[in-house]
């Protein structure tokens, strides 16, 4: 990272003695002549804009034709270019297209293959001959990819690799893994902003150093991945470094991809590499200097990052290997429910005792009985990721709603089970909790003291009853029990019994909007309705009948609330 000339100018006294009388006042020289050096440096990246449009795109240099054995640009591949404002290339299915249908799916990492996927909508291949026209890399590399019942990536595996036969039957078997695997990661939440167009990117990622907009990982030649190589794919995956040799932002979960072996990001590659492309560029990144330099993340890579793929336990079964490749790779689970350094890295110390995000508070997933999911029997655990509840005890909202709706509803209960085994593997923390957060609580009776009374100022309990009451009852008990359309019960509820009443407020002023097999639950967001001193009145209200007496929220806080980019 130093400059060139700094270097050269050094080089000379290498290896050789000189009197100390002589030695420190050129050392000192060279000192200031390298700090000035480093000065211009930094002045010049400053004047210099990020030449990424968005993060993990390619930079304009980097964008010339791929090479002798990549895949097919996405013009080729897939016919005319669509453009936004053009209508989609599938109207019935408005670019979501008709429901994948289940298969058998085989999974990788830990020697264990997937079973059948649930079907789930997700965008189809933008022609029925893009699976067999875009697979010249992935037989180039064929050697290197593990047979499909074999563990991630190992020395000494690639001699007995499978090769991948390029028929429209094997192709297509490997669009459709690729399609569960994209699931599996939730590729879409992240990369969409505009449901109209998937996986065009767009979506702005608040952080504490500024927003960063999420790039278009469709095959668009011009926007998005259609130019990238298989190599150039597997680099940013498990090295977070782009097409053009940047940095990527850590935004973009390379930390937990990196483990997950290379012939699955092939094929999670070839689903997204049948998709339509879309012609759309993201927005620039909005981040403050130094943090829009990415060449400083090379010192932060040093700190947080390690690169590296999964290696299954032999001490352990293969329904747990396969939950911590899950957890520990694709799915992320740790890039929301683990706290962060300073650096905005993982407190790897820490893993899974929970996290912030977007101004949600991501609960601890570690088996303590009282700070995590000690209490949760494993039905719980497993019908939660599957349809978003846990009777009697939580309801996903915010971030992990869409978790819900576009990743963990489609997985396998087999896959699902096995995340469960190795989450209920982890050293517990409590985090300082001695109560569960869903054992909170009694029904209210405020009902005989508020009918016909008269409304005096801000009252969280008269607010209560106007905004909330007809869904959640006067008591707070809810409607409907287990039914899947229920109206949940305020009382032994996680985000209500929580020390902290942030997730509580977030969901007065957003509402929930979570769509599953089973449902599509809807509550009216409150924060264009109510101000901030009402909505701190209804959630200091609710946490103190129905919850943690102990978690109060002011006015102050909610105005902050509102300010997370969603």
């Amino acid at each position: 990272m130093s400059d060139p000339q700094a270097r050269t100018a050094r080089s000379p006294r290498r290896g050789r003695a000189e009197p100390s009388s002589r030695r420190r006042p050129v050392r000192m020289a060279s000192v200031a002549a390298a700090f000035s050096l480093f000065a211009l440096y930094l002045a010049w990246h400053a004047a210099t804009q990020d030449t990424a449009m968005a993060d993990e795109v390619p930079l304009a240099s980097a964008q010339a034709q791929a090479s002798k054995g990549a895949f097919a640009p996405a013009s080729a591949v897939s016919g005319a270019v669509r453009r936004v404002g053009q209508p989609a290339p599938h109207p019935a299915s408005d670019q979501t297209g008709a429901p994948i249908s289940s298969g058998a799916l085989a999974g990788s990492g830990a020697g264990i293959s997937t079973p059948a996927a649930a079907s789930g909508e997700l965008p189809v291949p933008a022609s029925p001959s893009a699976s067999s026209a875009t697979f010249g890399s992935a037989a180039a590399s064929a050697a290197e990819v593990p047979a499909p019942s074999a563990g991630p990536d190992e020395p000494g595996e690639a001699a007995a690799g499978t090769m991948l036969v390029q028929s429209e039957a094997n192709s297509t078997d490997l669009v459709k893994r690729g399609a569960y695997l994209a699931r599996a990661g939730d590729c879409i939440a992240c990369h969409t902003a505009d449901k109209s167009q998937p996986f065009a990117g767009g979506l702005p990622i608040g952080t504490p150093f500024g927003i960063i907009y999420t790039p278009n990982i469709t095959p668009d030649p011009d926007t998005g991945i259609g130019r990238w190589t298989d190599a150039d794919f597997i680099r940013a995956m498990h090295e977070g470094v782009g097409k053009g040799g940047e940095h990527l932002y850590p935004a973009f979960p390379y930390t937990e991809y990196t483990r997950v072996a290379e012939r699955d990001l092939l094929a999670v590659r070839a689903y997204l590499n049948t998709l339509a492309p879309i012609h759309y560029t993201p927005p620039r990144n909005e981040l403050r200097f130094p943090f829009n330099q990415r060449w400083l993340l090379f010192f932060w890579k040093l700190f947080n990052f390690e690169e590296g793929r999964f290696v299954p336990d032999p001490k352990r079964s293969p329904q747990w290997n396969r939950g911590a490749y899950l957890v520990q790779g694709l799915a992320h689970c740790g890039e929301c429910h683990t706290p962060r350094n300073l650096m905005q890295g993982l407190k790897t110390t820490s893993q899974f005792s929970g996290g912030e995000q977007a101004g949600w508070r991501a609960f601890n997933i570690t088996p303590d009985k009282a700070g995590g999911i000690g209490g949760w029997s494993d039905d719980d655990l497993v019908h939660y990721l599957a349809t978003g509840v846990a009777a009697g005890r939580a309801n996903a909202a915010g971030p992990m709603a869409d978790v819900v709706a576009n990743s963990t509803q489609f997985l396998n209960a087999e896959d699902l089970r096995s995340i469960n085994v190795y989450l209920r593997s982890l050293p517990p923390v409590s985090g300082g909790q001695t109560h569960p957060r869903d054992a909170w609580g009694k029904p209210a009776d405020d009902v005989l003291r508020l009918r016909g009374a008269t409304v005096k100022g801000i009252d969280g309990a008269q607010l209560f009853v106007a905004n909330c009451a007809s869904c959640h009852g006067w008591t707070g008990q809810g409607a409907g029990g287990t039914a899947p359309l229920a109206y949940p019960s305020l009382i032994r509820n996680s985000a209500v019994g929580a020390p902290d009443a942030g997730n509580l407020a977030m969901v007065v002023l957003h509402g929930v909007a979570r769509r599953t097999k089973d449902a599509d639950v809807m509550m009216p967001a409150f924060g264009n309705e109510l101000d901030d001193e009402q909505i701190a009145a209804i959630v200091n209200y609710v946490t103190q009948r129905f919850g943690n007496p102990h978690a109060t929220l002011t006015a102050a806080d909610i105005a902050k609330l509102r300010t997370r980019p969603q």
